[in-house]
């Protein structure tokens, strides 16, 4: 069994982060070998060889999403093909939509591997959002693809209209857990990216100022330069500096160490595929509060496994969050649900749903792979 996975490049960013993070646990098992199309050093460590395309991109690490796909990258199609023959790779593993876009054309080139799509981020924000300007090609990759896999049960069903052959397997944990948090402090944790429109920074920063004087807002996370800015104008705008500890790009004794001194934990995004940052939190055993996205949603169970709210509306989110800050009890409470529910994210659970369905996607007699012309 041999595996290629694709992605643009191996940047930071939570997609970046599962994929490694499976890919390399996968790589105890079987043959995987990583690609890139943009010629960049990795964020993450790779347990496997990194092969850069002949001819890299320039997107300077942003992802495309643009027009014209395969016109725009007809060159390196052909070299992700090559590097597939010649490879004898069994499966091509793609990861989000540029690279989904390249299936019908690799599946022309080289007949015999398999493409898998892995879709990360929610059906609807890749659809009519992120790839709005490529979907006709986005489609007709996800059409093509030998399998799509998916991470909820709202995006399984909206993939699955193009491709019956779509499943649903969970990213895991890529934060080992190592203690429980300490539900004595007076500490609300907020981890993600600083983005102001997906992760609903507005609504938080909007939320401090209600918060009770003996309790603080932990923010962990950087962002773009405008978001950045933004970002301390709301701060400014809604005078919630003294409530705020903003803590930056925390690296992972980091994140533990900021897990472990909070005691609740809030979502205020807007759209997500299955944000990490809730699972790593469940597994410190946080309480979760969420505003509604259909990746908390399935973290949550629905609310099965966390208090989560149908809307955005931020006199709802206080009310929900207004129990937890007032008794240590209700934080025990939802603080077992967590711990419950994480262990259905466990990396070696996970790596054994893959490896079920890679095995079914070896090629029975393998001696070379032809590359059409």
């Amino acid at each position: 069994m041999k595996i290629l996975v694709c992605t643009e490049n191996y940047l930071m960013d939570g997609l970046k982060r599962a994929t490694t993070v499976v890919a390399n646990e996968l790589a105890n098992r079987v043959e995987v070998n990583y690609y890139t199309l943009a010629d960049i050093k990795p964020y993450f460590d790779l347990n496997a060889p990194l092969i850069v395309a002949k001819h890299p991109i320039d997107s300077g690490g942003k992802s495309f999403r643009g027009e014209k796909p395969l016109q725009k990258f007809k060159q390196q199609i052909r070299d992700l093909a090559t590097v597939l023959a010649e490879g004898d790779y069994d499966v091509a593993l793609f990861t989000a939509g540029l690279l989904t876009s390249f299936t019908p054309e690799i599946k022309r080139r080289v007949p015999d591997v398999r493409v898998i799509t892995w879709m990360h981020n929610n059906a609807d924000t890749y659809l009519n959002n992120y790839y709005a300007q490529m979907k006709k090609e986005f489609c007709s990759g996800l059409r093509a693809a030998d399998l799509v896999v998916t991470l909820t049960e709202h995006d399984l069903k909206g993939f699955k209209q193009f491709n019956a052959q779509t499943i649903k397997i969970h990213n895991p944990l890529t934060l080992k857990s190592a203690g429980k948090a300490n539900l004595e402090n007076h500490v609300i944790n907020f981890t993600g990216r600083i983005d102001i429109q997906q992760k609903g920074i507005d609504l938080l920063l909007e939320l401090a100022k209600d918060l009770p004087d003996n309790w603080m807002l932990s923010i962990a996370g950087g962002g773009k330069p405008d978001d950045m800015e933004k970002f301390k104008e709301l701060i400014q705008k809604h005078d919630v500096a003294d409530k705020i500890i903003y803590r930056g790009h925390l690296n992972n004794r980091e994140l533990t160490e900021n897990y472990q001194n909070s005691s609740i934990f809030v979502m205020t995004s807007r759209w997500e595929g299955l944000p990490l940052v809730i699972g790593e939190a469940m597994s410190y055993g946080l309480p979760v509060v969420s505003m509604y996205n259909t990746g908390a949603e399935e973290y949550l169970a629905n609310g099965k496994y966390g208090v989560l709210l149908s809307n955005h509306c931020l006199p709802d989110f206080y009310q929900a969050i207004k129990p937890l800050l007032d008794s240590v009890e209700e934080r025990q409470k939802y603080a077992k649900l967590s711990l419950k529910r994480a262990r259905d994210f466990e990396l070696k659970k996970i790596t054994n749903q893959w490896l079920r369905l890679l095995k079914g996607m070896q090629r029975p007699h393998k001696g070379g792979q032809q590359l059409a012309q």
